[in-house]
């Protein structure tokens, strides 16, 4: 699906999956923000993670080395996912999904690529070089989008408000 026109974006409930290939989630889908990811910790508190991510234009791919994220993730999948750019006005993509999480021999490929993205190909392959070593072993978090949200807070407001509501926002 090609991307959508501002007027196709505005008649789309938050939610819906085709807010993937609006302006702002395309934007922020190919930019160098971090991904934050939202999960419940073994311990069962809530926790936001920083992360360099990969659009693969269907999966949010993250990679990590392991750790107490990787387990939590195994037994509770349901994450959500926010990328954002801190621009006035500010551009948001919320994304929800399952955790599908993969071990993987060497390198993650959607690790290299962020790597890529994120450094530029030269520091991007000496990131890269500087993991990749025998026995390296990496764990692949692939998230599906099954609900969007975008707010680009000029069409698309938190809870669906509209700009006059919005303009009154803690007003009697």
């Amino acid at each position: 699906m090609t991307a959508l026109h501002a007027d196709q974006v505005t008649s789309l409930p938050q939610g819906d999956v085709r807010l993937l290939h609006s302006p702002v989630a395309q934007r922020l889908l190919a930019s160098t923000e971090l991904a934050r990811i939202a999960y419940v910790a073994s311990d069962g508190t809530p926790r936001v993670f920083p992360m360099l991510f990969h659009w693969t234009g269907t999966e949010v791919v993250l990679s990590t080395f392991g750790g107490a994220k990787v387990a939590a993730l195994r037994a509770r999948p349901a994450v959500a996912i926010t990328i954002d750019a801190a621009s006035t006005p500010p551009e948001v993509l919320l994304v929800r999904g399952q955790a599908e999480v993969t071990d993987v021999d060497g390198i993650v490929p959607e690790y290299a690529l962020a790597q890529h993205r994120y450094a530029g190909a030269e520091q991007g392959a000496a990131n890269v070089a500087s993991v990749d070593h025998p026995g390296t072993r990496m764990v692949r978090i692939a998230v599906r989008p099954t609900w969007v949200g975008v707010l680009d807070f000029q069409t698309r407001l938190p809870g669906g408000t509209s700009i006059e509501d919005f303009d009154r926002r803690g007003q009697s």
